[in-house]
């Protein structure tokens, strides 16, 4: 599989998320998993490193949702909050299985070649895709290591000692072949299927 597809299936993927029910997200896991089963490990490591945010995101929805008090009590949720809130941090859980099947399938190099492609169509708009590309390069790379415990401090010293990215960027462009084509076929028609139902 093309990167660049790999990326369009990742993008169809993650926007089909927002129109899903629990059905159509353990359906997508299920898939996940079964297609790379590696990706179940870094998955496993992003929710761990998500895991405020997935709370935060629950508490606020559950609470800011109007409706019934769980058990009439008055410092309580609602149960339209609490569905409300499950069901988005089931769909932020199914976005972060999707992150894990990208990095897998294609790795950092086959994103930068991916991105590469997919805004190389952008140059005629004036648009500096080489410097876009090599900073999301760094960014994707940044992502990869886990930040020592009271990082942020240092970032934040008069003189920090930051780590340095990659001196040098190898882009390998792949070919484009039919199946690319059909995968993406497919995945603009699952999207339009989460979509309208």
């Amino acid at each position: 599989m093309h990167p660049a597809c790999a990326l369009i299936v990742w993008l169809a993927a993650v926007l089909g998320v927002q129109f899903v029910g629990y059905t159509g997200l353990v359906t997508l896991l299920l898939g996940v998993f079964v297609l790379a089963p590696p990706s179940s490990g870094r998955w496993l490591a992003y929710v761990r490193r998500a895991r405020w945010l997935l709370l935060t995101l629950w508490l606020i929805l559950a609470y800011n949702t109007p409706g019934e008090a769980w058990q009439d009590w008055p410092w309580a949720p609602t149960y339209e909050g609490i569905a409300d809130a499950t069901l988005q941090a089931a769909r932020l859980l199914a976005m972060l299985a999707c992150l894990a099947w990208l990095f897998v399938k294609v790795g950092h190099e086959g994103m930068v070649g991916g991105l590469w492609t997919l805004l190389r169509p952008f140059r005629v708009l004036g648009l500096d895709i080489e410097r876009l590309v090599v900073r999301l390069s760094l960014v994707l790379e940044n992502l990869q290591t886990i930040p020592e415990t009271g990082a942020w401090r240092q970032m934040l010293a008069v003189d920090p000692v930051l780590p340095g990215g990659s001196e040098v960027l190898h882009l390998e462009v792949l070919p484009w072949t039919g199946s690319d084509t059909l995968v993406v076929v497919l995945a603009g028609i699952s999207l339009m299927g989460a979509v309208l139902f």
